[in-house]
């Protein structure tokens, strides 16, 4: 058995296969149920449909009747939830910047259950998508779908996709379209707790016209959110992040088993908050400097990838399980890189818990503490940065020997191409 566990036999063929197309069907019972069973836009629990999609389209209708400061009072706001949802609603707090307004007010231009099914329709397609560009497979389409992340954010009506389209189509784009790749990770500005290693990535790797791209392009949308939503849209964003740090972060309001970081396992685990910020804070050197490291040398560009789209989630103290969708496009480049390079011992098993992860890691949490979703990233983390390591020693071990007349060094081997991706081997 743990020779099968270190080898990855056990995930054959018919199983890769059939597992994942059995998640696809729970999930279409799933939503069908839902949708059946609801009374109109409220589900069965008394929530609205789509949970915290209620919250983006709350926020468009306020936006729509010209009070775009609306959303960051948190009381003004849930008497707004009250009125469109019932009394009886759970309130959602509004924590994104300005940016996320004109998306607010575009969805609230359709009717609630309208809008849910396009937002989420609409965004699936483009999750869909970047998984095809990097492995046009079908049964690679078959897993990203059934990817339990896809249930999780679709149950949430959240904006997990959208944040997965535009971290992986920017690093799809980056070598042949670098301002493309930087307008992409710009627009990533209305999640800006996922963009801490994104700049270091770029610098490390010299991508100075991708970089100069996205700093441009946050300027530009910064500009266009105070002209179109006005200076008090700001104003009210910046006073609400008090609240967002000392009750949504810090005393865990959304449920430590919900967030998937090392500052949320600190503290569920009783520590204090002076703790999780230093044990958050060495986490996000660590996956900073690794990623740093990883994408200034001369490493396969889909485990650079990788790294970057795993560290952006490890480097926030606030994820959600929710969020872990964002995986599929590194786990898509690993199963890529490992196609064509080979898979390293226990990496298929270590890929499986990743990708089983999100349907499990808050129960798991909510029964044992047990930050499983954290762990599987942390693990998933180190288990890129030593590949790339592993295969830098080899590639100079190689090089060394080729020098001496022995054997071929990888710069003379061709580069692995397809109609949309180029990667070195």
């Amino acid at each position: 058995m743990l020779e099968a566990l270190r080898t990855g036999s056990w995930l054959t063929p018919v199983r890769a296969r059939a597992y994942p197309l059995l998640l696809v069907a729970v999930f279409v019972v799933g939503i069908i149920a839902a949708l059946a069973t609801a009374n109109g836009m409220i589900d069965t629990t008394g929530r609205p449909l789509g949970s915290d999609f209620s919250m983006l389209w709350a926020t468009g209708v306020s936006v729509r009747d010209g009070d775009p400061a609306l959303p960051y009072d948190l009381a003004q706001f849930a008497g707004l939830q009250r009125r469109i949802f019932g009394a009886d609603t759970p309130i959602l707090g509004w924590h994104y910047p300005p940016y996320f307004l004109a998306v607010a007010a575009l969805v609230a231009s359709l009717p609630y259950l309208p809008a849910l099914l396009v937002w989420q329709g609409a965004t699936l397609a483009l999750y869909a998508a970047t998984i095809y560009r990097i492995l046009p497979d079908r049964w690679v389409m078959v897993a990203a779908l059934g990817f339990p992340g896809v249930i999780i954010n679709i149950g949430h009506g959240h904006n997990g996709f959208l944040t997965a389209f535009l971290l992986g189509g920017g690093l799809l784009a980056l070598d042949r379209r670098p301002w493309v790749a930087g307008a992409f990770f710009a627009l990533l500005a209305y999640k800006p707790q996922f963009a801490i290693v994104l700049p270091i990535a770029l610098l490390a790797d010299k991508r100075i016209i991708a970089f100069v791209s996205a700093a441009i392009g946050v300027a530009a949308i910064t500009l266009v959110s105070v002209w179109v939503f006005g200076v008090q849209s700001w104003l009210a964003f910046r006073t609400s992040l008090d609240f967002t740090r000392s009750v949504v972060l810090e005393q865990g309001s959304t449920g430590w088993q919900k967030i998937q970081s090392s500052f949320a396992a600190i503290r569920a685990l009783g520590g204090s908050i002076e703790l999780a910020y230093a044990v958050q804070g060495a986490v996000t050197i660590a996956v900073v400097v690794g990623v740093g490291w990883l994408w200034h040398s001369k490493s396969n560009r889909r485990l650079q990838y990788a790294a970057l789209i795993v560290g952006a989630l490890l480097a926030t103290p606030y994820v959600l399980d929710y969020d872990m969708v964002v995986l599929a496009p590194a786990l898509a480049l690993l199963l890529s890189h490992g196609r064509d390079l080979g898979f390293r011992p226990w990496q298929k098993t270590l890929m499986a818990v990743v990708y089983v992860a999100p349907f499990v890691t808050r129960m798991v949490a909510e029964a044992t503490l047990v930050p499983l979703g954290l762990l599987a990233m942390l693990g998933l983390f180190a288990m890129v940065i030593g590949r790339a390591w592993g295969d830098l020693r080899r590639r100079d071990v190689a090089a060394s020997a080729s020098h001496a007349g022995s054997i071929p060094c990888d710069a003379d081997r061709p580069v692995v191409t397809s109609p949309t991706k180029i990667y070195p081997v």
